[in-house]
């Protein structure tokens, strides 16, 4: 069984990881795979490229670009990702792509593969699979939808146009959609249950078969680290509280609640028995020029890791990972921390609670409920058992997550596939 996966970017982003990850584990289980993406940032051995020669790089930065820069001429200045796919290119004679047994699809935006080239896809008369790394497959335009029920119907009104109505750009973008999947047959793999669900009651995807399959993780790579030896590493003192989180682009930032951590974290700091000078935060994948909140704790800027092992002894170097994130799909960073044995402290919300089970490897907060998530970290803060809380974090990854797991049941359901082709 030969797979191909086809993504955007390698390993840029959550889905990009994932698309690396699941195909590595395949590799490692006997099955052969390899990761096709439209555009490599520097020469990578990890994956091949639809653009290789100078005249393809330009063209493909040029579709980027325009998919990028035009979109945010048409959407409101929010911080809700909204594609147009105006752009695309053909992939169906690809050497890699004709010789594959299974094309499986993982975030196709920014330019790669418009609905008119999804279709084309069919005439290759072989399964397709694709994953949902966001919505924005079964939306007008939107990634994220929040509490938009547009999707439901045709889109149209879309609250996040400058020029929104019945007949706006999400309801165009909605009926091309439309039109693409009547001519593609797919079969849709959804990393969480809350995915499923999304898509069982879109009108774009409603009708597709959907299986629900998490993304994996290295679990060897990512792996518990003695807290004090990783405390130490990163030059704080192994008597400290840790609390980490990821990503901190802005404070104005939406999707990533980074309003609700500071939030959480000012309630947390007002709390009888919490003592501030024991307690640090720490914050990676900030970016080096962006606007920085302020905390009530010592804070620590890690900026951007790039090795995952260093990534790793953060993690364990952490008591306590804090996601705030208002909509996720199957986070990376909830996964990885776990894998570390560092308890998550995340709001209620997406494909979270197929990871965090409450009390038991983690905190599920309220939704949108900043006082809760200050709850869930003084709860880590005070909690004796913090050992079987740690234990029960890395066992609900290799138990449910890890590399063999994962790569079973897609080969489960890529041979159920091709089964039902025409012998």
């Amino acid at each position: 069984m030969k797979v191909v996966h086809l993504n955007t970017y390698e390993g840029n982003g959550g889905a990009g990881r994932a698309c690396l990850r699941l195909s590595e584990a395949l590799n490692a289980s006997g099955t052969s795979s390899k990761v096709m993406v439209y555009f490599q940032f520097s020469p990578s051995s990890k994956t091949g490229t639809f653009s290789k020669n100078p005249f393809q790089k330009a063209w493909a930065i040029f579709h980027i670009l325009a998919e990028r820069y035009l979109s945010k001429a048409f959407t409101k200045a929010v911080k809700t990702p909204f594609s147009l796919q105006w752009f695309g290119r053909s992939v169906i004679d690809h050497p890699e792509v004709k010789s594959a047994d299974i094309i499986h699809l993982h975030w196709i935006n920014h330019g790669f593969l418009s609905p008119k080239f999804l279709a084309e896809l069919d005439e290759l008369e072989k399964p397709v699979v694709w994953t949902f790394h966001d919505s924005n497959a079964f939306t007008g335009g939107c990634h994220v939808r929040y509490s938009c029920e547009n999707y439901h119907k045709e889109c149209g009104s879309c609250p996040l146009l400058r020029f929104n109505g019945k007949n706006d750009l999400s309801h165009k973008t909605w009926m091309r959609k439309k039109k693409a999947y009547s001519e593609l047959n797919c079969h849709i793999v959804a990393p969480s249950n809350w995915m499923a669900k999304s898509v069982k009651i879109s009108s774009l995807m409603g009708f597709r078969e959907v299986t629900v399959i998490p993304n994996t993780i290295e679990t060897q790579v990512f792996k518990p680290y003695v807290k004090a030896e990783a405390k130490k590493i990163l030059k704080i003192s192994p008597e400290k509280f840790v609390m980490m989180s990821g990503f901190m682009p802005s404070k104005n930032d939406k999707h990533k609640g980074t309003s609700y951590l500071i939030d959480a974290l000012n309630d947390l700091a007002t709390r009888p028995g919490i003592i501030k000078e024991k307690i640090e935060l720490v914050i990676f994948g900030n970016k080096g020029n962006a606007e920085l909140p302020e905390f009530p704790f010592k804070t620590t800027f890690l900026g951007n890791i790039n090795n995952d092992e260093h990534l790793a002894k953060c993690y364990s170097a952490a008591d306590v990972f804090i996601a705030p994130s208002l909509e996720d799909n199957l986070p990376n960073t909830v996964m990885e921390s776990l894998a570390c044995a560092t308890p998550v402290v995340a709001f209620k919300t997406g494909g979270i609670p197929d990871m965090v089970k409450h009390l038991e490897n983690g905190y599920l907060a309220e939704y949108q409920s900043a006082e809760d998530l200050a709850t869930g970290i003084e709860w880590l803060y005070h909690d004796e058992n913090a050992p079987d809380i740690q234990k029960e974090a890395r066992r609900t990854i290799l138990s449910q997550f890890s590399e063999a797991v994962i790569a079973g049941k897609h080969q489960l359901l890529y041979q159920s596939l091709l089964d039902l082709q025409p012998k």
